[in-house]
C-alpha cells in the first residue's frame, strides 16, 4: 500500500512514516498543501493521511480539491475534536476522520480499512461520473465528451480541466490555481491554461466568442456555468 502522509509537522511525519514501513507500506510525504496535490497527482497513492492544519492552504481545502479529480481514499487528522469539524472534513469528501493525539496502530488500521473499502467498490459506477449539462454530457470513467450526442475528441489536460471544472460549477478558479492543479510542476506558465480553455470552448461550445459552459470571470479567472437537466 502506497501512502501519501501531509502534515507540517516532520515529527509526526516520522513516527507514521517508521511504523508504516515497518509493516511493508510505501510512504510518501509532504509538509504543505500545495505539495500533498501535487505529489497525490504524480505518486497517486492508495491513501491519503491529511492534516487540517497547514501553513498555505487548510487541510479542508486540499481534501476538495483532490476529491474533484480523484477518488483516492482519504483520512483527515487533526487536534481539533468538535463535531463541526468532523463534519466539516467528511462533507468535503473526507472518507474517515481521526484526533491527535493518534496511535500509529489505529492510523494504519483505519487507512488499511478506507483501501480495502475502496477496492471492494471499485467495479461500481463512482457517484457522479457522468455529468449531463445540456447538449454537453461528460462520462469520466470511459472518458467520453459528446455534444449533441457526437464524441468530441479532448486532449487529456484537456478533458481532465474540463472534468474539474464541471465537478465544481460555479466555482471561480483564477489561472493560477488551474494550472498548479492540472499541470503541478511541469514546465510552462498560467498562459497555457488559457490556451486550453480556448481549444476547450473551440470543440465544445457553439459559439465560443460567447460561451455557454466555461465562462470568463474577468480578473479572477474562469468557472463552469452551464446547467444540469
Amino acid at each position: 500500500m502506497k501512502i501519501l502522509i501531509v502534515d507540517d509537522e516532520a515529527e509526526i511525519i516520522a513516527i507514521l512514516k517508521n511504523y508504516f514501513e515497518s509493516n511493508g507500506h510505501i510512504v510518501i510525504s509532504a509538509r504543505t498543501g500545495r505539495e500533498a496535490i501535487i505529489r497525490q497527482q504524480k505518486e497517486q497513492p492508495d491513501v491519503i493521511i491529511l492534516d487540517v492544519m497547514l501553513p498555505d492552504i487548510d487541510g479542508t481545502e486540499v481534501c476538495r480539491t483532490i476529491r474533484s479529480t480523484s477518488n483516492v481514499p482519504i483520512l483527515m487528522l487533526s487536534a481539533k475534536g468538535t463535531d463541526l469539524d468532523q463534519i466539516l472534513a467528511l462533507g468535503l469528501g473526507a472518507d474517515e476522520y481521526a484526533t491527535k493525539p493518534f496511535s500509529p496502530s489505529v492510523i494504519l488500521a483505519k487507512a488499511s480499512a478506507l483501501v480495502r473499502r475502496c477496492e471492494g467498490n471499485a467495479a461500481t459506477l463512482s457517484k457522479g461520473s457522468r455529468y449531463n449539462c445540456g447538449s454537453l454530457f461528460i462520462d469520466s470513467d470511459a472518458h467520453v465528451v459528446k455534444v449533441d450526442n457526437v464524441i468530441v475528441n479532448l486532449a487529456p489536460k484537456e478533458f481532465v480541466l474540463l472534468l474539474h471544472l464541471i465537478r465544481n460549477r460555479d466555482r471561480v478558479f483564477t489561472k493560477e490555481e488551474l494550472f498548479d492543479l492540472i499541470w503541478g510542476d511541469e514546465f510552462g506558465d498560467i498562459s497555457t491554461v488559457t490556451v486550453h480553455i480556448r481549444k476547450i470552448r473551440e470543440k465544445i461550445e457553439i459559439n465560443p466568442p460567447e460561451p455557454k459552459f466555461i465562462s470568463t470571470v474577468w480578473g479572477v479567472g474562469y468557472k463552469f456555468s452551464g446547467y444540469e437537466e
